[in-house]
Protein backbone atom coordinates (compact mmCIF):
# COMPACT_ATOMS: atom_id res chain seq x y z
CA UNK A 1 0.00 0.00 0.00
CA UNK A 2 1.30 3.45 -0.88
CA UNK A 3 1.78 5.72 2.10
CA UNK A 4 -0.52 8.71 2.39
CA UNK A 5 1.52 11.92 2.27
CA UNK A 6 1.02 13.67 5.59
CA UNK A 7 0.47 17.37 5.03
CA UNK A 8 0.57 18.35 8.70
CA UNK A 9 3.69 18.75 10.76
CA UNK A 10 4.42 16.30 13.56
CA UNK A 11 7.05 16.87 16.21
CA UNK A 12 9.40 14.17 17.40
CA UNK A 13 7.26 13.89 20.54
CA UNK A 14 4.07 12.94 18.67
CA UNK A 15 2.66 9.46 18.43
CA UNK A 16 2.12 8.89 14.71
CA UNK A 17 0.42 6.15 12.71
CA UNK A 18 1.83 4.19 9.77
CA UNK A 19 1.22 7.18 7.49
CA UNK A 20 2.81 9.73 9.82
CA UNK A 21 -0.49 11.18 11.05
CA UNK A 22 -0.33 12.40 14.68
CA UNK A 23 -2.94 11.71 17.33
CA UNK A 24 -4.44 15.12 18.10
CA UNK A 25 -8.25 15.15 18.23
CA UNK A 26 -10.65 13.06 20.32
CA UNK A 27 -14.36 12.78 19.61
CA UNK A 28 -15.95 11.54 22.81
CA UNK A 29 -19.48 10.19 22.49
CA UNK A 30 -21.39 10.58 25.76
CA UNK A 31 -24.55 8.71 24.67
CA UNK A 32 -25.79 6.71 21.71
CA UNK A 33 -29.37 7.95 22.15
CA UNK A 34 -30.95 10.72 20.12
CA UNK A 35 -34.25 12.61 20.10
CA UNK A 36 -34.39 12.84 16.29
CA UNK A 37 -34.58 10.21 13.56
CA UNK A 38 -32.74 11.88 10.69
CA UNK A 39 -32.95 10.00 7.40
CA UNK A 40 -29.18 10.14 6.79
CA UNK A 41 -28.20 8.96 10.29
CA UNK A 42 -31.00 7.17 12.18
CA UNK A 43 -33.73 6.31 9.68
CA UNK A 44 -35.17 3.47 11.77
CA UNK A 45 -37.57 4.24 14.61
CA UNK A 46 -36.15 1.62 16.98
CA UNK A 47 -32.52 0.71 17.61
CA UNK A 48 -30.45 -1.65 19.73
CA UNK A 49 -29.11 0.66 22.44
CA UNK A 50 -25.89 0.25 24.37
CA UNK A 51 -26.53 -1.39 27.77
CA UNK A 52 -26.69 1.34 30.41
CA UNK A 53 -24.32 -0.51 32.72
CA UNK A 54 -21.70 -0.45 29.96
CA UNK A 55 -21.87 3.32 29.43
CA UNK A 56 -18.85 5.07 30.91
CA UNK A 57 -19.19 7.39 33.87
CA UNK A 58 -17.97 10.96 33.47
CA UNK A 59 -15.00 10.11 35.67
CA UNK A 60 -14.10 7.20 33.37
CA UNK A 61 -14.43 9.43 30.31
CA UNK A 62 -12.15 12.04 31.85
CA UNK A 63 -9.64 9.33 32.78
CA UNK A 64 -9.61 7.96 29.24
CA UNK A 65 -9.25 11.47 27.83
CA UNK A 66 -6.22 11.87 30.06
CA UNK A 67 -4.49 8.91 28.45
CA UNK A 68 -5.16 10.36 25.00
CA UNK A 69 -3.83 13.79 25.95
CA UNK A 70 -0.67 12.18 27.32
CA UNK A 71 -0.12 10.91 23.76
CA UNK A 72 -0.77 14.20 21.97
CA UNK A 73 -4.50 14.92 21.90
CA UNK A 74 -5.29 18.56 22.70
CA UNK A 75 -8.86 18.93 21.37
CA UNK A 76 -11.94 17.10 22.65
CA UNK A 77 -15.35 17.22 20.98
CA UNK A 78 -18.38 15.92 22.87
CA UNK A 79 -20.81 14.08 20.63
CA UNK A 80 -23.60 11.51 20.69
CA UNK A 81 -26.23 10.52 19.65
CA UNK A 82 -27.45 13.78 21.07
CA UNK A 83 -25.01 14.69 23.87
CA UNK A 84 -27.45 16.97 25.70
CA UNK A 85 -29.57 13.91 26.50
CA UNK A 86 -26.82 12.95 28.96
CA UNK A 87 -27.66 14.46 32.33
CA UNK A 88 -25.37 17.02 33.95
CA UNK A 89 -23.02 17.37 30.98
CA UNK A 90 -21.41 20.51 32.46
CA UNK A 91 -19.88 18.27 35.14
CA UNK A 92 -17.97 16.34 32.47
CA UNK A 93 -16.72 19.60 31.00
CA UNK A 94 -15.42 20.70 34.39
CA UNK A 95 -13.69 17.34 34.85
CA UNK A 96 -12.04 17.60 31.44
CA UNK A 97 -10.86 21.14 32.14
CA UNK A 98 -8.82 19.84 35.05
CA UNK A 99 -6.59 18.38 32.31
CA UNK A 100 -4.39 21.28 31.27
CA UNK A 101 -3.30 19.51 28.08
CA UNK A 102 -6.75 20.09 26.61
CA UNK A 103 -6.77 23.34 24.64
CA UNK A 104 -10.36 23.20 23.43
CA UNK A 105 -13.60 21.45 24.33
CA UNK A 106 -16.35 21.65 21.72
CA UNK A 107 -19.87 20.26 21.49
CA UNK A 108 -21.91 19.07 18.52
CA UNK A 109 -25.66 19.09 19.12
CA UNK A 110 -28.93 19.03 17.20
CA UNK A 111 -29.95 22.09 19.21
CA UNK A 112 -33.28 20.87 20.59
CA UNK A 113 -32.20 21.04 24.24
CA UNK A 114 -29.58 23.72 23.79
CA UNK A 115 -31.58 26.70 25.05
CA UNK A 116 -32.10 24.84 28.35
CA UNK A 117 -28.39 24.22 28.85
CA UNK A 118 -26.38 26.88 26.95
CA UNK A 119 -25.68 29.10 29.94
CA UNK A 120 -24.63 26.20 32.18
CA UNK A 121 -22.36 24.84 29.44
CA UNK A 122 -20.72 28.24 29.00
CA UNK A 123 -20.23 28.68 32.74
CA UNK A 124 -18.69 25.21 32.95
CA UNK A 125 -16.03 26.25 30.41
CA UNK A 126 -17.21 24.81 27.09
CA UNK A 127 -15.32 26.64 24.34
CA UNK A 128 -17.39 26.19 21.23
CA UNK A 129 -20.74 24.91 19.93
CA UNK A 130 -21.70 23.37 16.60
CA UNK A 131 -25.38 22.94 15.79
CA UNK A 132 -26.65 20.62 13.07
CA UNK A 133 -29.09 22.48 10.82
CA UNK A 134 -30.02 20.92 7.49
CA UNK A 135 -32.98 23.06 6.49
CA UNK A 136 -34.75 26.32 7.33
CA UNK A 137 -38.17 24.97 6.38
CA UNK A 138 -40.21 23.45 9.22
CA UNK A 139 -41.98 20.99 6.93
CA UNK A 140 -38.67 19.74 5.53
CA UNK A 141 -37.25 19.48 9.04
CA UNK A 142 -40.21 17.30 10.01
CA UNK A 143 -39.77 15.19 6.87
CA UNK A 144 -36.05 14.68 7.50
CA UNK A 145 -36.14 14.10 11.26
CA UNK A 146 -39.66 12.72 11.81
CA UNK A 147 -39.98 15.09 14.72
CA UNK A 148 -41.68 18.50 15.02
CA UNK A 149 -38.85 20.27 16.85
CA UNK A 150 -37.72 22.95 14.38
CA UNK A 151 -38.79 25.84 16.63
CA UNK A 152 -36.74 24.47 19.52
CA UNK A 153 -33.67 24.19 17.31
CA UNK A 154 -34.02 27.88 16.44
CA UNK A 155 -34.36 28.71 20.14
CA UNK A 156 -31.18 26.75 20.77
CA UNK A 157 -29.26 28.64 18.10
CA UNK A 158 -30.46 31.97 19.50
CA UNK A 159 -29.35 30.95 23.01
CA UNK A 160 -25.72 30.44 21.98
CA UNK A 161 -24.85 34.12 21.63
CA UNK A 162 -26.88 35.11 24.69
CA UNK A 163 -24.91 32.65 26.81
CA UNK A 164 -21.62 34.25 25.70
CA UNK A 165 -20.31 31.80 23.11
CA UNK A 166 -18.57 32.99 19.95
CA UNK A 167 -17.50 31.03 16.89
CA UNK A 168 -20.81 29.22 16.38
CA UNK A 169 -20.80 26.74 13.51
CA UNK A 170 -23.83 25.34 11.71
CA UNK A 171 -23.37 21.93 10.08
CA UNK A 172 -25.56 21.19 7.06
CA UNK A 173 -25.61 17.82 5.34
CA UNK A 174 -26.05 18.86 1.71
CA UNK A 175 -28.38 16.44 -0.09
CA UNK A 176 -29.15 16.78 -3.76
CA UNK A 177 -32.86 17.03 -4.38
CA UNK A 178 -33.62 17.85 -0.76
CA UNK A 179 -31.96 21.05 0.48
CA UNK A 180 -29.84 22.09 -2.51
CA UNK A 181 -32.15 25.08 -3.00
CA UNK A 182 -31.39 26.40 0.51
CA UNK A 183 -27.64 27.01 0.31
CA UNK A 184 -27.92 30.79 0.07
CA UNK A 185 -30.65 30.96 2.69
CA UNK A 186 -28.53 28.99 5.14
CA UNK A 187 -25.49 31.21 4.57
CA UNK A 188 -27.62 34.32 5.16
CA UNK A 189 -29.12 32.72 8.26
CA UNK A 190 -25.60 32.07 9.52
CA UNK A 191 -24.63 35.71 8.95
CA UNK A 192 -27.54 36.82 11.15
CA UNK A 193 -26.19 34.75 14.06
CA UNK A 194 -22.50 35.41 13.31
CA UNK A 195 -22.15 31.71 12.56
CA UNK A 196 -20.16 29.92 9.90
CA UNK A 197 -22.15 27.40 7.88
CA UNK A 198 -20.32 24.21 6.89
CA UNK A 199 -21.84 22.16 4.10
CA UNK A 200 -21.08 18.45 4.49
CA UNK A 201 -21.22 16.17 1.49
CA UNK A 202 -23.67 13.33 2.06
CA UNK A 203 -21.68 10.27 3.19
CA UNK A 204 -22.43 6.55 2.98
CA UNK A 205 -21.85 5.80 6.64
CA UNK A 206 -23.68 3.05 8.47
CA UNK A 207 -25.99 1.07 6.25
CA UNK A 208 -29.57 2.07 6.93
CA UNK A 209 -29.53 5.47 5.27
CA UNK A 210 -30.09 4.24 1.67
CA UNK A 211 -27.20 6.36 0.41
CA UNK A 212 -26.78 6.63 -3.35
CA UNK A 213 -24.18 8.75 -5.17
CA UNK A 214 -26.90 10.68 -6.99
CA UNK A 215 -27.86 12.32 -3.68
CA UNK A 216 -24.37 13.76 -3.11
CA UNK A 217 -24.26 17.53 -3.55
CA UNK A 218 -20.58 17.89 -4.38
CA UNK A 219 -18.15 20.62 -3.42
CA UNK A 220 -18.07 21.78 -7.04
CA UNK A 221 -21.86 22.10 -7.23
CA UNK A 222 -21.99 23.97 -3.92
CA UNK A 223 -19.30 26.42 -5.00
CA UNK A 224 -21.00 26.96 -8.34
CA UNK A 225 -24.35 27.76 -6.71
CA UNK A 226 -22.86 30.05 -4.08
CA UNK A 227 -20.60 31.80 -6.59
CA UNK A 228 -23.46 32.35 -9.01
CA UNK A 229 -25.32 34.25 -6.29
CA UNK A 230 -22.54 36.15 -4.50
CA UNK A 231 -19.91 36.54 -7.17
CA UNK A 232 -16.21 36.03 -6.49
CA UNK A 233 -15.41 33.51 -3.74
CA UNK A 234 -11.91 33.33 -2.28
CA UNK A 235 -10.50 30.15 -0.71
CA UNK A 236 -8.96 30.69 2.72
CA UNK A 237 -5.73 29.07 3.94
CA UNK A 238 -6.22 25.61 5.39
CA UNK A 239 -6.00 25.27 9.17
CA UNK A 240 -3.93 22.19 9.96
CA UNK A 241 -6.05 19.04 9.89
CA UNK A 242 -9.44 20.77 10.03
CA UNK A 243 -11.76 18.88 7.65
CA UNK A 244 -13.55 21.95 6.29
CA UNK A 245 -12.28 23.85 3.27
CA UNK A 246 -13.16 27.48 4.05
CA UNK A 247 -14.15 30.25 1.66
CA UNK A 248 -14.76 33.99 1.93
CA UNK A 249 -17.57 35.90 0.27
CA UNK A 250 -17.16 39.44 -1.12
CA UNK A 251 -18.70 40.91 2.05
CA UNK A 252 -16.17 39.11 4.27
CA UNK A 253 -18.51 36.40 5.51
CA UNK A 254 -17.14 32.86 5.46
CA UNK A 255 -18.52 29.39 4.92
CA UNK A 256 -17.02 25.94 4.74
CA UNK A 257 -17.37 22.72 2.80
CA UNK A 258 -16.44 19.27 4.10
CA UNK A 259 -15.98 17.30 0.87
CA UNK A 260 -15.37 13.92 2.48
CA UNK A 261 -17.16 12.00 -0.27
CA UNK A 262 -15.66 13.55 -3.40
CA UNK A 263 -12.34 14.77 -1.95
CA UNK A 264 -11.41 12.66 1.10
CA UNK A 265 -9.04 14.19 3.67
CA UNK A 266 -7.56 10.95 4.99
CA UNK A 267 -4.03 12.30 4.57
CA UNK A 268 -4.47 14.74 7.46
CA UNK A 269 -7.00 12.90 9.62
CA UNK A 270 -5.87 13.00 13.24
CA UNK A 271 -9.18 11.96 14.81
CA UNK A 272 -10.01 9.22 17.27
CA UNK A 273 -13.53 8.28 18.30
CA UNK A 274 -14.52 6.73 21.62
CA UNK A 275 -18.08 5.50 22.02
CA UNK A 276 -20.12 6.03 25.16
CA UNK A 277 -19.24 2.51 26.31
CA UNK A 278 -15.53 2.86 25.62
CA UNK A 279 -14.98 1.34 22.17
CA UNK A 280 -12.16 3.13 20.34
CA UNK A 281 -12.36 3.63 16.57
CA UNK A 282 -9.51 5.11 14.54
CA UNK A 283 -11.68 5.86 11.48
CA UNK A 284 -15.28 6.86 10.90
CA UNK A 285 -15.58 3.98 8.44
CA UNK A 286 -13.90 1.37 10.66
CA UNK A 287 -15.83 -1.84 11.24
CA UNK A 288 -13.71 -2.93 14.23
CA UNK A 289 -12.58 -1.06 17.31
CA UNK A 290 -10.64 -1.56 20.54
CA UNK A 291 -12.39 -2.08 23.86
CA UNK A 292 -10.96 0.43 26.34
CA UNK A 293 -13.69 0.02 28.95
CA UNK A 294 -12.72 -3.52 29.94
CA UNK A 295 -9.07 -2.79 30.85
CA UNK A 296 -10.08 0.52 32.41
CA UNK A 297 -12.59 -1.14 34.74
CA UNK A 298 -10.23 -4.01 35.46
CA UNK A 299 -7.83 -1.46 36.88
CA UNK A 300 -4.85 -1.98 34.60
CA UNK A 301 -2.01 0.46 35.14
CA UNK A 302 -1.71 3.82 33.41
CA UNK A 303 1.39 2.54 31.64
CA UNK A 304 -0.56 -0.40 30.21
CA UNK A 305 -3.41 1.85 29.05
CA UNK A 306 -0.97 4.21 27.40
CA UNK A 307 0.77 1.31 25.69
CA UNK A 308 -2.56 -0.02 24.41
CA UNK A 309 -3.56 3.32 22.90
CA UNK A 310 -0.06 4.11 21.62
CA UNK A 311 0.21 0.72 19.93
CA UNK A 312 -3.27 1.02 18.44
CA UNK A 313 -2.46 4.38 16.89
CA UNK A 314 1.01 3.43 15.69
CA UNK A 315 -0.47 0.46 13.81
CA UNK A 316 -3.28 2.56 12.30
CA UNK A 317 -3.59 2.18 8.54
CA UNK A 318 -7.16 3.47 8.15
CA UNK A 319 -8.01 5.55 5.11
CA UNK A 320 -11.68 4.66 4.88
CA UNK A 321 -12.92 7.54 2.75
CA UNK A 322 -10.15 7.11 0.20
CA UNK A 323 -10.85 3.40 -0.01
CA UNK A 324 -14.53 4.13 -0.67
CA UNK A 325 -13.49 6.61 -3.37
CA UNK A 326 -11.28 3.95 -4.98
CA UNK A 327 -14.24 1.56 -5.10
CA UNK A 328 -16.30 4.27 -6.76
CA UNK A 329 -13.67 4.81 -9.44
CA UNK A 330 -13.63 1.06 -10.09
CA UNK A 331 -17.43 1.00 -10.36
CA UNK A 332 -17.75 -1.18 -7.27
CA UNK A 333 -19.31 1.29 -4.84
CA UNK A 334 -22.95 0.46 -4.21
CA UNK A 335 -25.27 1.53 -1.40
CA UNK A 336 -24.28 1.88 2.23
CA UNK A 337 -21.14 0.62 3.88
CA UNK A 338 -22.65 -1.97 6.22
CA UNK A 339 -25.75 -4.12 5.84
CA UNK A 340 -28.76 -3.44 8.08
CA UNK A 341 -28.71 -6.94 9.61
CA UNK A 342 -25.13 -6.50 10.78
CA UNK A 343 -25.94 -3.04 12.14
CA UNK A 344 -28.66 -4.54 14.29
CA UNK A 345 -26.24 -7.14 15.62
CA UNK A 346 -23.59 -4.57 16.57
CA UNK A 347 -24.86 -1.09 17.54
CA UNK A 348 -21.28 0.24 17.55
CA UNK A 349 -21.36 0.24 13.75
CA UNK A 350 -24.09 2.86 13.69
CA UNK A 351 -22.86 6.42 13.38
CA UNK A 352 -25.02 7.65 16.25
CA UNK A 353 -23.06 5.33 18.56
CA UNK A 354 -19.60 6.58 17.56
CA UNK A 355 -20.16 10.29 17.24
CA UNK A 356 -20.24 10.77 13.47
Amino acid sequence: MTNIPATQSASSQDVVDTFGRPLRSLRLSVTDRCNLRCAYCMPEEEYVWLPREDVLTFEEMAQLAGYFTDLGVDKVRLTGGEPLLRRDLPRLIRLLLQNHNIKEIALTTNGILLSDHAEALYQAGLNRVTVSLDTLRPERFRQLTRRDEFARVLEGIESVGRAGFTGLKLDTVAIRGFNDDELIGLIEFGKHYQAEVRFIEYMDVGGANEWVPEKVLSRELILAAVGNYYGSIQPLPERGSAPAQRFQLPDGATFGIIPSTTTPFCSTCDRSRVTADGMWYRCLYATAGTDLRKPLREGVSAAEMLALIRGGWQSRRDRGAEERKALERAGLREGGLIGIDRLREDPHLEMHARGG
